[in-house]
């Protein structure tokens, strides 16, 4: 599937506009999944690295482009290397096959992109 932008960074914030008016027509719900989303991502058994990797490889397995997008530029704040996301994507493929490894390709272009961004 084509990206709707040229870079995970634009899909990201054109996302973020976009759930502006959904935010504004259901604030309660939204308030509540973010909410949820920081109860889930804290600090706990699993460092919020690994929770992301996990994150991550639903993305893909989901064929979310926004999914992998945003996840990809937080690996990169936390400072995953390009190893651990290899290592996810390879689970992610064998666990969701064909569909997956197409996505996994896709998982690797945003967080390349997004670790050039942080870094540089």
């Amino acid at each position: 599937m084509p990206l709707p932008t040229d870079t995970y960074r634009a899909l990201t914030q054109s996302v973020s506009a976009e759930l502006a008016s959904l935010r504004a027509s259901t604030p309660d719900v939204m308030k509540a999944f973010g909410d949820l989303g920081r109860a889930a991502m804290a600090d706990g058994a699993l460092d919020k690295k690994t929770k992301e990797l996990i994150a991550l490889a639903l993305g893909v397995a989901a064929h979310c482009d926004p999914c992998i997008a945003f996840h990809t530029q937080a690996l990169a704040k936390l400072g995953a290397t390009r190893q651990e996301i290899d290592e996810t994507l390879g689970v992610t493929v064998y666990m969701g096959g064909g569909p997956s490894a197409m996505y996994a390709a896709s998982a690797i272009k945003a967080f390349d992109e997004a670790a050039g961004a942080t870094r540089g």
